[in-house]
């Protein structure tokens, strides 16, 4: 792999922006990241960044479907769009993630992932997030109530034998009988252990992160609300500081005071972006089915016929230019989009514009349009808009 050097670009690091800067890539990771104009660069290539915003690739740890694809499909074809969807979107990686189904259905979603792992178009598959079927029916939102279950070691025990590694969240309601166990078990396997569509009390939060819980999916949806005497798991979360959360932010799951709220108490190091999109996403308005039920999308807004919200059409790289403008700082939005869920699955060169780190990048118009997407130091989406990998001057 040759030589390649970005240059002409700001820069989203751990640092903060970098108003000009420079890197270099080397085997597919970065070896020199640069406050400044380029060096000389020999018979190196150059992507001139034409002073857009360089950011590190973010990262979707829930996320259904894209383009008229659903991965519960169960065929191969559909995370392959999605990973072409994610890609095109800004995201480098993401985990599939499923809803409420048989165990076979759960299972058959396994091996098509086994199949695509390493095979990947676009985006890396970074494992698989499992939303449910441990879930309380009294916070089901969109999820079928038909395959609503209570927890199940022995159920569990067979999807951990068919996944893997690859299976890197479970969202489950703890308060449901078997539910500490459960999450003491996937602790123990080193699964994260993710609350929602739960009904838990604070007491009932507080004892499920005392035995391993440690993420809230789409806070704030699909839970008990905060109530002053009755606080429920939201306010257990947001005590607790080992616990991170996940927002939606898409102008619709989330008031833009609770997205603030949740930028102060829990941090960019503690709050993740999510799209938790459905199909319809990068299709825009239509008649869907998803997770069983008729879902309708109106004004980019997916909703079942009661008009329970369903899932989002957000992509990644307009969850990042709504938060900004929320009044976030840019810095603390690319923490949340991509080092902050990095961290959580453990994936070091990930996440980040750091030197070592794997070089995947994204750089974005002032609108925050995605030009190109770049993994593993090769682009593997590109608008056309960008100036093309050349010989060095």
């Amino acid at each position: 792999m040759k030589e390649v050097w970005i240059e002409n670009v700001q820069m989203v690091t751990e640092a903060g922006l970098i108003e000009q800067g420079c890197l270099q890539i080397l085997q597919g990771r970065l070896a020199r990241v640069i406050v400044g104009a380029a060096p000389p660069v020999g018979q190196a290539q150059v992507l001139d960044g034409r002073g857009q915003v360089l950011i590190p690739g973010m990262i979707d740890v829930h996320i259904h479907g894209a383009n008229g694809h659903d991965m519960m499909d169960g065929t191969r074809s559909s995370i392959e769009e999605v990973s072409r969807a994610c890609a095109a979107t800004g995201c480098t990686s993401f985990l599939v993630t499923s809803v409420s189904s048989t165990l076979e259905d759960l299972l058959r979603l396994i091996d098509r992932v086994q199949e695509v792992v390493g095979h990947e178009p676009g985006a890396r598959v970074a494992g698989i997030h499992a939303e449910g079927p441990y879930l309380n029916a009294a916070r089901k939102g969109m999820q079928n109530e038909a395959f609503l279950r209570h927890p199940s070691l022995s159920e569990m025990q067979q999807v951990l034998q068919h996944a893997g590694s690859l299976l890197k969240m479970v969202t489950l309601a703890p308060e449901l009988p078997g539910g500490l166990a459960l999450t003491r078990h996937l602790k123990a396997q080193g699964v994260i252990v993710a609350v929602a569509h739960s009904d838990a009390t604070y007491e009932e939060a507080l004892a499920a992160f005392r035995e391993g819980a440690s993420h809230v999916t789409h806070c704030f949806n699909g839970m008990r609300p905060i109530h002053h005497r009755d606080p429920g798991l939201i306010v257990a979360a947001f005590e607790q500081r080992h616990v991170s959360v996940q927002a939606i932010v898409d102008q619709v799951h989330l008031h833009p005071a609770i997205v603030r709220l949740m930028h102060r108490i829990k941090g960019p190091e503690r709050m993740v972006l999510i799209t938790d999109a459905l199909q319809a996403m990068g299709l825009g308005d239509g008649d869907y089915v998803f997770g069983g039920h008729a879902v309708t999308v109106r004004e980019g807004v997916a909703r079942l016929a009661d008009g329970t919200l369903a899932s989002s059409t957000v992509t990644m790289n307009e969850a990042l230019r709504n938060t900004v403008e929320l009044g976030i700082p840019l810095a603390d939005a690319v923490m949340m989009a991509s080092t902050t869920p990095a961290d959580l699955l453990n994936l070091p060169h990930k996440g980040r514009i750091a030197v070592g780190a794997d070089a995947d990048l994204v750089l974005l118009n002032d609108q925050y349009q995605v030009v190109w997407t770049m993994i593993g130091g090769q682009i593997v989406f590109d608008t056309g808009k960008a100036d093309p990998v050349n010989p060095s001057r």
